[in-house]
């Protein structure tokens, strides 16, 4: 909601995020952030920005106040510190995330390597007198030459990858 608010308030009073970041002192990468919903500004800036989009910090995050509250720093902190919270469970999600995607390519790569020593490389025997299991063998022998020559470096990093996206150390 505030993103999006941000972004209409911004575009209607004919800014682009390039200037409206020059004005609040930022890149315009942070407006960027900002209307994307990736990350939200703190309360100075926030009340930075609705005085040079003259528009009230409440419109900003999306509040029809009628009457002016005389505490209204504390409920923009209050929704800041909700949306902070939102952003956090995001990121702790997309960790989450990639830390079971290391561990699935670590199995896979393990499986994989398994298969191949139980298979003692079979093309050895095979009679390549004909073309097509030439290159069927040929094939088969390149995946395995390749796939032992990069698997080592390739599992490595998926342990480190597991390592640096597991639960942080209390």
């Amino acid at each position: 909601m505030l993103n999006e608010n941000i972004k209409a308030i911004r575009k209607s009073k004919g800014l682009s995020q390039e200037e409206l970041a020059v004005k609040l002192n930022v890149v315009r990468q942070t407006i960027s952030k900002w209307e994307q919903g990736l990350s939200v500004p703190d309360s100075d800036l926030l009340i930075s920005m609705s005085e040079v989009l003259e528009t009230p910090v409440s419109v900003l995050l999306g509040e029809n106040i009628v009457e002016q509250k005389a505490d209204e720093l504390k409920v923009i902190s209050e929704k800041l510190e909700v949306i902070n919270l939102q952003l956090a469970q995001r990121k702790e999600m997309k960790r989450r995330l990639v830390h079971w995607l290391f561990i699935v390519l670590c199995a896979v790569i393990i499986i994989i390597a398994v298969a191949l020593i139980a298979s003692s490389s079979p093309y050895l025997g095979w009679n390549y007198s004909d073309p097509e299991t030439a290159v069927v063998g040929a094939t088969y022998h390149a995946f395995e030459w390749l796939f032992f020559r990069i698997a080592a470096i390739i599992l490595v990093g998926g342990i480190v990858g597991i390592i640096l996206t597991g639960k942080k150390n209390l």
